[in-house]
């Protein structure tokens, strides 16, 4: 009997420890951004330093 209190005793500690940390994280504003990954694989070329061509093949961007 001592085992099933000792695991639940320990399974509420780990759903504490989960909250609080999911607490901070929301405060922290971890998760206010939520449009900007959905649509970042669209503007991939703005972010990198290659350009696809019509041909698929990716080259180096020249300042010229």
């Amino acid at each position: 009997m001592i085992a099933l209190y000792l695991t639940i005793f320990i399974s509420l500690i780990l759903a504490l420890i989960f909250l609080v940390l999911f607490w901070h994280s929301s405060r922290g504003g971890q998760y206010e951004d939520t449009y900007t990954p959905s649509v970042r694989m669209l503007f991939d070329e703005e972010f990198g330093n290659t350009e696809t061509h019509k041909t698929g093949h990716e080259t180096k961007k020249t300042n010229t």
